[in-house]
């Protein structure tokens, strides 16, 4: 049985890995609005996501959107939100992805420790 991550952690993992993966995008020549750059942000988010609890998923999104508008798309650090329709979007499809895989990679199965109700 795989420990999960908690909400907390999961959004400390997902920053630093964030972070962490400018200097990739920057050596592929990809730090600029690219689908190559947000894909590589929503396969970061169902990474991390597939070891965190599904409550995480709201955390993990956002804090990958921060790098991705602040650093790839306007440079700098400086996030732009001149369209907020778009940035909703893409807030809210790094944020399903780390949903699904935090809801894919969920134990099933009777808890540790449960017990089954054989009279029933």
């Amino acid at each position: 049985m795989t420990t999960r991550l908690a909400p907390s952690m999961s959004a400390a993992v997902a920053l630093t890995a964030s972070a962490a993966l400018l200097p990739a995008l920057s050596v592929l020549g990809e730090l600029r609005p690219t689908w190559v750059a947000f894909a590589a942000y929503a396969a970061l988010c169902a990474a991390v996501g597939g070891r965190s609890r599904p409550a995480a998923a709201p955390l993990i999104g956002p804090a990958a959107w921060l790098f991705h508008n602040g650093f790839v798309e306007h440079r700098h650090g400086a996030l732009g939100l001149a369209a907020p329709a778009a940035e909703a979007a893409h807030v809210l499809l790094l944020t399903v992805a780390a949903l699904v895989a935090a809801l894919l990679a969920a134990p099933r199965g009777p808890r540790p420790g449960g017990r089954y109700d054989l009279a029933a």
